[in-house]
């Protein structure tokens, strides 16, 4: 990784760019893509699928069959390993359930809300060089958790047509409706728009590449909701000379094997921690099965030394990375000061990696700084809110003067006689009464 001593202030929004593939070419793609999926449907989706996937592709659709041959292909250890992480994801997203609480803001007042789930949901699971059967577990488990009727899933097939099993035995396990072997941008225009075999969803999850991302944001001009801008993987490392080495670097290479335009980066403010670093770096990526990846990754990445630890979460703030490790001897007071951060992994055995597959947490995250807004998938990402309001006869008598004078004010008099007749109404019963 290039080092970087003390920037200054001018140069720092410069190191906080992402690695991007020019922008208007890339919505030009989409946007080309989306069109032909809205008119041809199946036909268009499954044209970009032999181009791009399986040259021999026939049906989108995974039938029951294959799945259910899938659960004998995984290795024992390995489902074992998936029931201990959706067992703990459960946990954690249930422990996200709100009670309904009424409130009474004025006398004869109450306010609340109640939650529904969202009807349909579409995940993506990217799967092409790397079969992320993790994700399955982190989308469907909150779905299926807050009640959303239809669940489906799509992913791109190898060259031969076929899903890793693990991701067809992950969507069986979590309750996922449907799944369809189709990825990139054609997944995500036909779960937008609704093919003759994919159905048309309220809301996109999952991650994905610069083209997924491109697509969902897309799909939001054309009504459909998505979780949020979730592209390119990235890691940012606070590390202080308390630091383990061999540990930051792992953590790094980490992310820099999830694809050539990931991105890591680390901040020090001990020119030793970053040597040490490097280090391990060029130690450990030639024994990496995906080192040519993760080589091309580190050239998009960074360490840079800051004078103090106050500076480098300053940095990060501005950075707003998906991923934040704080490697330091304080990791917890030092934690106060961020404002901006994807999911932050506290302490020298906080690995990402522990985040990514079995605490519980979920790994569907903004990135591209999209964290100064947004947060990750919970469990309110598959739910709406609504909010109810009712009023008695006491409750328009204490605030129908007010509604009067305030919609009078705006000129919206239809407004202002809906609560009129209602206050002659309480007014007569009142005196009528008396």
């Amino acid at each position: 990784m290039k080092t970087i001593s003390n920037p200054s202030q001018s140069k720092r929004e410069k190191l906080a760019e992402r690695p991007m593939i020019r922008q208007q070419k890339l919505m030009n793609t989409v946007e080309k893509m989306f069109y032909n999926i809205h008119r041809k449907g199946d036909k268009a989706v499954l044209t970009y699928s032999r181009q791009f996937d399986c040259p021999a592709q026939e049906t989108l659709e995974v039938d029951r069959d294959a799945i259910e041959k899938a659960a004998a292909l995984v290795p024992e250890r390995l489902k074992q390993a998936i029931e201990l992480a959706r067992k703990n994801i459960e946990v954690f997203h249930r422990s996200q359930q709100e009670e309904v609480r009424k409130t009474e803001t004025a006398p004869g007042v109450v306010c609340w809300r109640e939650p529904r789930p969202i009807t349909r949901v579409g995940i993506y699971v990217p799967g092409g060089t790397a079969p992320l059967f993790s994700t399955v577990l982190m989308l469907a488990v909150p779905a299926k958790i807050a009640g959303c009727r239809e669940v489906i899933l799509c992913t791109p097939p190898n060259e031969k047509g076929e899903i890793h099993p693990a991701i067809l035995y992950s969507a069986a396990l979590t309750g996922v409706t449907k799944i369809f072997a189709a990825g990139g941008i054609q997944a995500i225009g036909a779960m937008t728009f609704g093919t003759e075999s994919i159905p048309k969803m309220d809301k996109i999850f999952g991650p994905g590449n610069q083209y997924v991302m491109a697509a969902k944001r897309s799909a939001q001009y054309y009504g459909v909701a998505i979780d949020m801008p979730a592209g390119p993987s990235e890691l940012l490392v606070i590390a202080d000379d308390a630091c383990n080495p061999s540990f930051v670097a792992a953590d790094l290479l980490s992310q820099a094997e999830h694809g050539p335009d990931s991105q890591v980066i680390l901040l020090s403010d001990n020119k030793k921690v970053i040597k040490a670093v490097n280090r391990e770096l060029e130690f450990q990526l030639p024994n990496l099965p995906r080192k040519e990846v993760a080589a091309q990754a580190l050239k998009n990445s960074k360490a840079i030394l800051f004078n103090n630890m106050d500076e480098c979460v300053a940095f990060s703030n501005f950075y707003a990375p998906e991923h934040l490790i704080m490697a330091t001897e304080n990791p917890v007071l030092l934690s106060r000061g961020v404002t901006s951060a994807g999911s932050v992994f506290l302490g020298h055995y906080s690995c990402e990696s522990a985040g990514d597959y079995a605490s519980g947490a979920n790994h569907t995250l903004p990135t591209s700084g999209y964290a100064a807004a947004y947060s990750g998938v919970s469990l309110d990402s598959f739910i709406k809110k609504i909010t109810f309001q009712q009023l008695s006869e006491e409750g328009v008598a204490s605030i129908g003067n007010a509604v009067e004078v305030m919609a009078e004010a705006e000129q919206l008099i239809a407004h202002k006689n809906a609560m009129t007749l209602r206050l002659e109404t309480v007014k007569a019963s009142t005196n009528t009464v008396r």
